[in-house]
């Protein structure tokens, strides 16, 4: 186990890296509900790692209960950014520790693996720069290599062996292009997390939406958000997956984007963000103490039952402040 958290070589590099601080470019561009539109691409692409594939397949409930899986693990992921300790990246690192078994072909796999462990990562960070690039705000040359060399800082905090990490942005480039045309497979994961027909209502949005208006209206949501991920998709994963995509939906789709920012450029910037970024800014603000506890997922997110005490599942039981609305952050309850 060891061995899979880090290695002699890198050691040292990932206890010195300090973490993430308001005046990063990741603080400025991570965070932000634009994200929400990257949802099936995130998911999708992860799945596409033949081990980390078989890790969710073999072990994860996600498929059993998504919504709540999804907006309850956005708190601690964005936590490794914006809290500003380590302990965070410790606990995420640590759900995924009894995560192990073996694939259809024999090889085993560990969600531990430096390999299978940056690649999730990588989808994280760089989808920064996808999301930035398709719905804005507009980004600069300079800011995606410094998202680059900030994720350095980002996934040091899972104190896993920094071996995977290229050195240059332009590696990157090339280690996800790799990725793409070498390494990624289709899987029934992957084509699990695309489809969304079978999801229940969204738990914020049952007190006022009825179970047949969903039912009438998902089939279209998941025609857009479909479509909307194919854009985001590199053109080998098009390919992969058996996807078209014309001139003509590229241009649609850059007009949307277009929309998308100017209408997120009319909310305040306050309530642009994730409720654990914003907590972060009041911090750094002193709007909110520094002392007080994590803002957490509403309660209506946790898992049920005896799934409260898997190990692999983020469940803050206990947490003195939670967000009651995904676009609210002020609420203490509990």
């Amino acid at each position: 186990m060891t061995d899979l958290l880090r290695d002699n070589a890198t050691a040292a590099e990932a206890t010195t890296l300090p973490p993430l601080g308001p005046d990063s470019v990741t603080w400025r561009y991570f965070g932000d509900w634009r994200g929400m539109l990257m949802g099936l691409w995130s998911g999708s692409m992860q799945n596409m790692h033949p081990k980390l594939a078989a890790g969710v397949w073999d072990h994860s409930d996600f498929f059993g209960e998504r919504w709540e899986r999804l907006l309850r693990s956005l708190y601690p992921i964005s936590g490794v950014v914006f809290d500003q300790t380590p302990e965070t990246g410790q606990q995420v690192r640590d759900y995924h520790l009894t995560i192990k078994g073996t694939m259809d072909d024999g090889r085993r796999y560990h969600a531990l693996d430096p390999d299978v462990f940056y690649w999730a990562h990588a989808t994280f960070w760089f989808g920064n720069i996808r999301c930035a690039e398709a719905f804005g705000p507009p980004i600069s040359e300079a800011d995606k290599r410094a998202l680059f060399e900030e994720s350095k800082n980002w996934y040091a905090a899972y104190g896993i062996s920094m071996r995977p990490c290229p050195d240059t942005y332009e590696e990157f480039l090339d280690y996800w292009d790799h990725m793409c045309r070498r390494v990624l497979r289709d899987h029934d994961a992957v084509r699990t997390v695309l489809d969304i027909t079978s999801l229940p209502v969204p738990p914020w949005a049952r007190p006022w939406l009825p179970n047949w208006v969903w039912k009438r209206q998902v089939t279209v949501v998941q025609r857009l958000f479909m479509w909307i991920t194919t854009g985001l998709y590199d053109g080998p994963i098009r390919e992969m997956m058996g996807l078209t995509w014309t001139d003509s939906d590229e241009r649609r789709f850059r007009l949307v984007g277009t929309a998308v920012n100017a209408t997120m450029n009319l909310l305040p910037s306050r309530y642009r963000r994730h409720p654990r970024a914003r907590d972060a800014d009041d911090r750094a603000s002193g709007r909110v103490s520094p002392d007080a506890p994590l803002l957490e997922t509403p309660t209506r997110n946790l898992p049920s039952g005896a799934e409260r005490d898997n190990p692999i599942h983020y469940c803050p039981v206990h947490a003195g402040r939670r967000a009651n609305l995904p676009w609210q952050s002020d609420e203490v309850n509990d």
